[in-house]
């Protein structure tokens, strides 16, 4: 089992819980966060099958889509769209991805 992988994927089933209240206000940010969330999962999941510098890219890339969920669900906090304590659980996640994505591409 690939960890940060497993960890992405629990990352977009807790969005979809709070994904009605974001999409209602704001379908813009949606699709952007949605699209984010996505990326890391997807790039994960294909950098897991690479070699050298491209598996490296790939990781640099779901790591670069994970700050970016976070500036996005932040947005959304400071938009009144979700609650703070919605964002940390789900950003709580997203610090154990990063953390793997940090060795991973280093």
């Amino acid at each position: 089992m690939f960890d940060a992988l497993e960890m992405s994927l629990k990352v977009l089933e807790r969005l979809a819980l709070i994904e009605p209240a974001i999409r209602r206000k704001s379908a813009e940010l949606w699709k952007q966060l949605s699209r984010a969330a996505e990326s890391v999962a997807l790039n994960l999941g294909e950098g897991r099958a690479r070699r050298a510098g491209d598996q490296r890219r790939h990781y640099e890339i779901a790591a670069g889509s994970a700050s970016e969920l976070t500036v996005a669900l932040r947005v959304a906090v400071i938009r009144r769209y979700i609650s703070e304590a919605e964002a940390a659980e789900v950003d709580a996640m997203l610090d154990r991805v990063r953390a793997m994505l940090y060795k991973l591409t280093r």
